[in-house]
């Protein structure tokens, strides 16, 4: 109903963005508008213990007492019942299972910790042991949103996309938070590291580290049909049109988020190549992680954090690995898929002068249980040497970022089923982890729908018995 004009031969410009490619995955995000201001760093509410955060993700559930909760009693009453009443486990389960794997204690603190790490029990006077870990319901589903999201059910904001929020970027050339997994992705796939009602600024950018090949791995990085001057004019022209268009209709975040998303994969394709290209370490550093994905992650992780990434995630592989349910004796095998680099790691990070000022984090999404697992149809039939999930009691482990290095805090029952020392819920761990960055996690809200949400919800509890 009016006269014709240019813009009526082109796509409405919001429909436009939505089906351009995902550029760098569609998720990484930066400023194109004007600066965005809240990628920018933030003052945080107090002065903080740490900048950035690291979380070496075992998805699937390892064994807390195969691990870093040594229990005797297990020697003792293996193959008969413990007398412990009133814990419900997911599947059927029967007599105590003993530990296949030696314990002994490291470094100056004397921590206990097992075989299958010692790599990193190198590092046991750095390590803050939380014994006493507890979650929810013994299901990955939502025992891994709780962990990430803080919510096991409903569709919250991931902990690194609030640590994005709170604390804003310190590179303009690379996403805020990265999240790989080599193969694939884990069980509950994105929703792991979304943004959900946040700006999409903060969601995290996924990579298939399995992958080698740069411009395979950060797919559409390069854009083989225009060089850099002509991306900058479209991106330039893109600017002006959006511009007008954002006006008119009050800022649309998605909007925004996905223009930015351009701008981002268009100043990347220098500096991300240059990041996750581990090839220019020197050999002895690379030989110092050792071989396979996991050693891949960290050199990334490591190269990424002298760039001022804020939050990475680095899981274990697709799916959930570490879910033990036939043979427990599984767990040597996944050991050392990741015991070595995570031990080069944190020497890495020592040797940089990083770790003092990065958190990082090693844990799955609950653990498992003292007793065997027995046979079920379709699944371990059979085989009597599995644990099953456990979300009584459970470890996670913490270093650098002001946290108390050859510390154990909390404790579980002697047999390792559910905590009774010092108990640390999830929540609690989130409120403390975003402590150590400086915020506190009941002003770390987020109006939506009507109400101010936070990572914790109404929970949570900052521990400061484990820090410095």
């Amino acid at each position: 109903m009016h006269a014709p004009t240019p813009n009526d031969l082109i796509l409405d410009r919001r429909d436009f963005l939505r089906r351009c490619g995902m550029g760098f995955g569609g998720l990484a995000l930066g400023g194109l508008l004007t600066r965005n201001l809240s990628a920018a760093p933030v003052i945080p509410h107090f002065a903080p213990k740490a900048k950035r955060v690291v979380h070496l993700f075992m998805n699937g559930g390892p064994s807390q007492v195969d691990t870093f909760d040594p229990k005797p009693s297990l020697d003792k009453y293996h193959g008969q019942p413990i007398p412990l009443e009133g814990l419900k486990t997911e599947r059927p389960t029967g007599a105590a299972l003993r530990s296949p794997f030696k314990f002994q204690r490291y470094g100056q603190s004397g921590l206990e910790i097992s075989e299958l790490f010692q790599h990193t029990a190198k590092h046991a006077d750095d390590l803050c042991v939380i014994r006493s870990m507890t979650a929810d319901v013994p299901n990955h589903e939502p025992s891994l949103m709780l962990m990430n999201c803080g919510d096991g059910r409903l569709s919250r904001p991931s902990l690194g996309s609030w640590v994005s929020y709170g604390l804003g970027s310190e590179n303009d050339n690379l996403p805020v938070y990265v999240s790989m997994c080599p193969g694939g992705m884990p069980i509950k796939r994105a929703e792991n590291w979304r943004a959900a009602f946040l700006p999409g600024s903060y969601q995290g950018t996924y990579l298939d580290t399995s992958i080698k090949d740069i411009d395979r791995m950060i797919e559409n990085l390069r854009n083989p049909n225009a060089d850099q001057k002509r991306q900058a004019n479209q991106l330039e022209l893109l600017r002006a049109l959006n511009q007008q268009h954002l006006e008119s209709h009050q800022h649309d975040p998605q909007l925004e988020a996905r223009i930015r998303s351009f701008e981002l994969a268009y100043r990347m394709q220098g500096e991300a190549t240059d990041a996750f290209d581990i090839e220019k370490e020197p050999t002895n550093i690379r030989e110092m992680y050792g071989e396979g994905n996991f050693a891949r992650q960290c050199i990334m992780a490591r190269r990424l954090l002298e760039r001022g990434v804020r939050f990475i995630q680095l899981w274990h592989g697709n799916g959930q690995p570490w879910d033990s349910h036939d043979d427990i004796e599984d767990h040597r095998k996944l050991a050392a898929q990741c015991d070595q680099a995570i031990g080069a790691f944190l020497t890495d990070l020592k040797m940089r002068g990083l770790l003092e000022e990065t958190l990082v984090l090693w844990g799955g999404e609950f653990g498992r249980t003292p007793v065997v697992e027995l046979p079920k149809p379709g699944s371990n039939a059979g085989v009597m040497k599995g644990r099953d999930h456990n979300h009584y009691g459970f470890s996670v482990w913490m270093a650098g970022g002001g946290v108390k290095g050859g510390h154990v805090h909390g404790a579980t029952d002697e047999f390792g089923f559910a905590a009774t020392e010092n108990p640390m819920h999830v929540h609690d761990l989130h409120a403390t982890i975003l402590s150590l960055l400086g915020l506190d996690h009941e002003q770390l809200t987020y109006h939506y729908s009507g109400r101010d949400f936070r990572l914790t919800d109404v929970h949570g509890k900052v521990i400061k018995e484990i820090m410095a």
